[in-house]
């Protein structure tokens, strides 16, 4: 299991017939619904495909499985304990799904590298800041998160590691181009879609957090 099966929404049961080479075919079953999980209280709806946005987001609750090693695996890594802790506590599920990578991963010198490492934050979103659970396990940290502006890029396809390296020099690209900001915090990504979704219609966002420049 992965931890995108967190983004599965309740949905009908479809039968696709995929065939491979022209006569072979197999039977796939997928759960698709038009309808994700709920948003946090108060945030905004995702960037378009290919459009870059400064956002506002207010203050959020969420539990944060902190990971180091092969940033490619963060995400797949923390579902474990993720999943525990919402099933335990009988949380509502939310979308989107964040990850939080190091500052680094802003530096170019830093990028491309396909087993690139370091420490990254993965965190399932409650819906509200009321929320708070009856168990927390060791592995999970429950943080209130500060409301933020963010520089953000909105994207359809793969959720893996390349598509961010690949993605992240468009936004360092726009600070560059836009001095009156600075980067305030570590980029992270949001992922809205279940692994059932088609994958070339998955959405995410990756954001970088900003303020504006005094004077």
């Amino acid at each position: 299991m992965k931890l995108e099966n967190l983004l599965l929404p309740v949905g009908i049961l479809a039968v696709v017939a995929i065939c491979l080479g022209g006569s072979a075919c197999a039977i796939a079953f997928f759960a698709y619904s038009a309808t994700a999980a709920p948003l946090p209280e108060g945030f905004p709806p995702p960037t378009p495909e290919g459009q870059i946005e400064v956002k506002q987001y207010p203050a959020y609750r969420s539990a944060t499985v902190r990971y180091s090693g092969e940033l490619s695996m963060a995400a797949n890594r923390a579902f474990d304990p993720l999943y525990r802790h919402i099933s335990s506590n009988n949380i509502s599920m939310t979308a989107p799904v964040e990850t939080r990578y190091p500052v680094s991963t802003l530096e170019a010198g830093e990028m491309g590298a396909p087993n690139e490492r370091g420490e990254a934050l993965v965190s399932f979103l409650y819906r509200s800041t009321d929320i708070y659970p009856t168990e927390v396990a060791q592995n999970i940290q429950v943080e209130d998160i500060a409301p933020m502006t963010v520089v953000s890029l909105g994207l359809k396809g793969s959720y893996n590691y390349s598509s961010y390296q690949k993605n992240i020099e468009r936004l360092r690209e726009w600070l560059a181009q836009h001095p009156e900001w600075t980067v305030v915090g570590s980029p992270r990504r949001f992922f809205y879609d279940a692994p059932y979704v088609p994958e070339p219609a998955k959405r995410s966002e990756i954001q970088i957090p900003i303020r504006r420049v005094d004077g």
